[in-house]
């Protein structure tokens, strides 16, 4: 292997690491990040230790576990100073969630892989829980598919590489299936999961843009199914759409509104 290889195959280790951290629901220690990392403790402590040295990860004193640290707070900081599209989106979120009664969120696609963003629950007490940092996986939810739908065939195809994992009864892990799914959702302008991630979840979501009218991140609605009859999944679809493109267009991503 090159110089230049090792480097890079090291970073990559590092970075899956940090997310790994990112993505617990707890602090762990790293016997079992080790494990859940697939590395052999020796390598892991090495990770662990550089990345606390610069900051992204700091260990208890006391329980010796691991979180994330102040610098990827830092420059999150500094990123959304500079392309706040957190900021810019809450409002549709809190406003989607409003006029639908359901649970909203945000998910933004970054490292090949979307992640939740920015949640507003329902205020029913029957509600979709969605957490913040979650992956959504692109075959088994509403956003992965409005996201793979605005993807040339070739990008969309490059982030469904290896099998597609069934996480119901109900989720598409057929390809042809789900390149269906994505034809509807390109004609339709949202997308629609039944049961594709959580049994008994209904979701429907929709892109939005960038000023070069590339997708980065989309908006959904996730609801019980038991309240998502065909008129019920049509308005949710129709305000996730109007939604979507109403942010694109703060962002600079192009005009609102939903196409006749």
């Amino acid at each position: 292997m090159s110089v230049i290889g090792g480097v890079v195959g090291t970073v990559a280790k590092a970075l899956s690491l940090l997310n790994l951290v990112a993505a617990q629901q707890e602090d762990k220690g790293l016997s079992e990040l080790a494990r859940l990392a697939g590395m052999d403790k020796a390598t892991a402590r090495r990770m662990l230790v550089e990345l606390e040295a610069y900051g992204f990860l700091e260990q208890d004193a006391s329980s010796r576990r691991y979180r994330i640290g102040a610098a990827p707070v830092r420059l999150a900081r500094i990123r959304e100073a500079r392309f706040p599209l957190l900021r810019t989106a809450i409002p549709f979120v809190k406003e989607l969630a409003e006029t639908t009664g359901e649970t909203c969120h945000l998910a933004e696609f970054t490292a090949d892989a979307l992640y939740s963003l920015h949640v507003e629950d329902s205020p029913k007490a029957h509600r979709v829980i969605v957490e913040v940092g979650i992956v959504m996986p692109f075959h088994a939810t509403a956003s992965g598919l409005a996201f793979l739908a605005h993807l040339s065939p070739e990008a969309a195809e490059s982030l469904l590489k290896g099998p597609l994992g069934a996480f119901t009864a109900e989720t598409v892990t057929e390809r042809d299936i789900l390149r269906q799914r994505l034809a509807e959702t390109r004609a339709r302008g949202w997308s629609v999961s039944r049961n594709g991630l959580e049994a008994g979840v209904v979701s429907t979501a929709a892109a939005v843009l960038s000023p070069d009218r590339k997708p980065i991140a989309t908006l959904a609605v996730a609801a019980p199914e038991v309240r998502a009859d065909e008129a019920r999944l049509l308005e949710m679809g129709r305000k996730v759409l109007d939604a979507a493109h109403r942010l694109s267009a703060k962002l600079g991503g192009g005009a609102g509104g939903i196409p006749a």
